[in-house]
């Protein structure tokens, strides 16, 4: 099968060995999409080497579950030992022995054909179209930071990053009755959350509003955003961390202390509420489509996603 992979430092697409782990399911790719942390990985994050992606839609050809097969399924990224006892709570997102779709000694969506854990695939209700369903592990994960902190109708929010991530977490935060802002740069991405009746503001017009906000997420994965976001929140504030990329970011721990910020990581969130949005139609995932190549033309599709202005980018097997 055709594979989009990274191999001593290097991206390609590859014919490879179809997966054959008899202890998983085996998914047919329909569509995969290119994020942010795929080009990070190109660019070095995390050492991973081996076929790269973690979201998708597909369709199920084998599997223990006999129910499942023939169905249209999105699957959890990550991938437990079973047998500690986050697996065993059934939360497996930090099982100390977990692989990762694509990040983490898993092979990944890029691909004709990947495997997963059986209790891994929720089947996508008939109303979500394909292009739809790809944007569940994203949205998934905006919806996980509202399992870190908790927001209310009351509190002022800013999202910093009008990317894909960003775009999403403005949404999602937006469904809860909260004020929220969206800070970016690119005129034609906050158009799509003003269509939404979500605020935007330019960083250097945000910059005017310090302290201001109960919550920060931080979706650019800049330093400058990180140093924005200390600035725009009140004392005893609370910044959500989102982006995962290669590089540190310095810390400018005295003012955290002075101000007495929480700074709370949000990585992967739960798909069942992410699914419920899509099939509710609750979010706009449209907007943030830009382009779609066969996979055969993964590199030039990653150098696509790359680009300035450039959303989502799909891969279609």
């Amino acid at each position: 099968m055709l594979a989009l992979r990274i191999e001593k430092k290097r991206l390609a697409v590859k014919n490879v060995v179809k997966p054959d782990q008899p202890d998983e399911s085996l998914v047919r790719v329909l569509l995969s999409g290119i994020c942010n942390t795929d080009l990070e990985i190109a660019r070095g994050y995390g050492g991973f080497s081996g076929t790269i992606g973690h979201e998708f839609v597909g369709l199920v050809e084998e599997s223990s579950d006999r129910k499942l097969i023939g169905r249209r399924v999105v699957g959890e990224i990550n991938a437990g030992c079973g047998n500690c006892d986050l697996c065993r709570a059934g939360d497996a997102r930090h099982c100390p022995s977990r692989t990762v779709l694509g990040i983490v000694g898993r092979d990944g969506a890029h691909a004709e054909f990947l495997q997963l854990p059986t209790v891994n695939l929720l089947p996508v209700p008939d109303n979500i179209a394909d292009e739809h369903a790809v944007f569940t592990e994203p949205l998934a994960a905006a919806c996980g930071m509202l399992e870190r902190v908790n927001i209310s109708s009351s509190d002022r929010i800013a999202v910093i990053g009008d990317g894909k991530l960003g775009l999403l977490c403005a949404q999602v935060v937006a469904l809860t009755g909260a004020s929220v802002v969206l800070i970016g740069k690119h005129s034609s991405k906050l158009r799509i959350a003003e269509r939404r009746g979500i605020e935007t503001a330019r960083p250097k017009d945000a910059a005017k509003r310090r302290q201001e906000f109960d919550v920060v997420v931080e979706a650019s994965g800049s330093a400058s955003g990180f140093g924005l976001a200390l600035d725009l929140l009140r004392p005893k504030g609370q910044l959500v961390l989102k982006s995962t990329f290669k590089g540190k970011t310095e810390l400018d721990a005295a003012r955290i202390v002075v101000d007495e910020i929480s700074i709370v990581g949000s990585r992967c969130g739960r798909f069942t509420p992410a699914l419920e949005l899509l099939r509710k139609d609750a979010i706009d995932v449209d907007s943030l489509i830009s382009e779609e190549y066969s996979l055969s033309n993964g590199v030039h599709a990653m150098r696509r996603a790359a680009t300035r202005g450039v959303l989502k980018v799909f891969l279609r097997p």
